[in-house]
Order: C-alpha cells, then sequence, then structure tokens
C-alpha cells in the first residue's frame, strides 16, 4: 500500500446508522512526499493547459491520485501488472473517466488503451524507470514520443551512487527488499535522455516552488542520493520534431546513461 491509500468512511456509525445502511467509502490522500508534490504539481500544470488530458499513472498501486488531481474533465489511466490490477479493481472499482488495466509498465499494449490521445496525454512514472533495464527505459520513452505528440512524461530516479547502494543493499537482504533498481540517472545525464528519441523535444529536472532550504539539502553528499523528479516533453508539431532530430542526433554521440 502506497503513502496515499487512506479512506475515510462518509456514513453513519454504530446503532444510530441502523441495519442494512450502506457505508461510502471515498479516498483520502495522506500527506504527500517532497517528489510526489513535484508528480502533482507537473500534472496540475499540464491539466491546465489540457483540461481533457489523459493521465496514466504507470504502477500506480493503490494509489489516490485521480480523486486528488480530477479537475472534473481528465481521464485516468492506471497500469498495474495483472495481479494487482485485479486487486485495485475490486478496492478501487474502474469509473466513468477512471480505469486500470492489467499490462505490465514495460508491455507497450497499455499504449492502445489511451482513447484520445490528441487530447493530451501525461504519464507519471513514479519508482517504476529505476527499476526497468536501461534498454526498456529507452523503449518505454522511445514509445511515448512516438504515440503521444504534444505530451509529457514524469518519472523519478537515483543518481548513479545512490543506484549502486541500493543494489548492494538489496543483495545483501536476501530478497526481502523489492525490485531491484537497475537504471540510475545524474544530473549531468538529463541532455543525453533525449536521445531516446528525436519526438523528445526537452529534459528538465522538476523543483518545488521557493521554500525554506531543507535538512536534505544541508547536510553534504545526501542530496546526491535523494531522487530526482524530471519531466520529458514531447515535440508536439513537425517543426518542433524536425528541430529535436537534429539536437538528438547530437546529444546521442554522448550516449545512453547506464548503471555502473
Amino acid at each position: 500500500m502506497t503513502e496515499s491509500e487512506l479512506t475515510v468512511i462518509d456514513a453513519p456509525r454504530g446503532p444510530a446508522a441502523g441495519p442494512g445502511v450502506a457505508v461510502r467509502r471515498t479516498p483520502r490522500a495522506a500527506p504527500r512526499s517532497r517528489s510526489g508534490r513535484c508528480f502533482d504539481a507537473a500534472v496540475r500544470a499540464y491539466v491546465d493547459r489540457h483540461p481533457e488530458a489523459t493521465v496514466v499513472a504507470l504502477g500506480e498501486g493503490l494509489g489516490t491520485g485521480f480523486w486528488r488531481l480530477d479537475n472534473g474533465r481528465l481521464n485516468w489511466l492506471t497500469v498495474q501488472p495483472p495481479e494487482s490490477a485485479a486487486v485495485r479493481r475490486m478496492l478501487l472499482p474502474d469509473g466513468s473517466r477512471q480505469r486500470t488495466v492489467a499490462r505490465a509498465a514495460a508491455d507497450h499494449g497499455w499504449l492502445d488503451a489511451v482513447r484520445e490521445p490528441q487530447r493530451g496525454v501525461i504519464v507519471m512514472a513514479s519508482g517504476v524507470l529505476m527499476r526497468l533495464p536501461p534498454p526498456a527505459v529507452r523503449a518505454l520513452l522511445a514509445a511515448c514520443a512516438e504515440r503521444f505528440p504534444g505530451g509529457a512524461l514524469v518519472f523519478d530516479a537515483l543518481s548513479r551512487r545512490a543506484t549502486a547502494l541500493a543494489r548492494r543493499g538489496a543483495a545483501l537482504s536476501g530478497g526481502r527488499w523489492p525490485a531491484p533498481v537497475r537504471w540510475g540517472l545524474d544530473r549531468s545525464d538529463l541532455p543525453r535522455v533525449a536521445s531516446a528519441h528525436p519526438g523528445i523535444a526537452g529534459v528538465r529536472e522538476l523543483t518545488l516552488p521557493a521554500r525554506p532550504v531543507a535538512l536534505v539539502d544541508r547536510v553534504p553528499g545526501v542530496r546526491a542520493l535523494t531522487p530526482l523528479v524530471c519531466e520529458v516533453r514531447f515535440a508536439a508539431r513537425q517543426a518542433e520534431f524536425d528541430d529535436t532530430t537534429r539536437a538528438a542526433a547530437d546529444r546521442a554521440r554522448g550516449g545512453w546513461p547506464a548503471p555502473r
């Protein structure tokens, strides 16, 4: 269960409820982490520009982002492996604008479930890309760039140093930790991420608005171990696509980031 899986019961309780009274449960989000707030801000900004966009949440689990970010017009698509998709549908049933698709993130069949990509698409991949091998990350970015012009993909990634530490910890845990971290990304690698496809118009790190300096930013070396949250923007027009094609060729000379 993720950080946002709390529910509130909006119905009478105890004897006053009486027999046969239905209990209605509505999702309520728990306080969001720093990276979670970056994801939310990116989705809100995109939906402000594309009110009827489709938001795709890869590997969301029992996340309640739809109820937290819904503007009354967007569509929400949660992509989960079949076994966990069944659990989500049972606890958070599909609605008219909110659906769960039983696919793994690396299985590009879920792209066909986006019904109206021309209205805009933003993909959220929280904790997903870092657990894929580098070729699968590149293939997923390329597929989204091809299918969702004018769209965006938001992901988080650990630095290469943090990735190495996580992999070492997973090995020492004897399989008790979740899926291993397979792909790391340093800030210096961001320009090269765009080489995955000529339709990628830009990649940038997302930050929160000005705020007091957090403890994590004061301790030397700790900031390098915290996840980056990045947004990949896909070219919308042919002219922009042509420009990014030339730029991508230059970036590709630097190679594709891979774990160490």
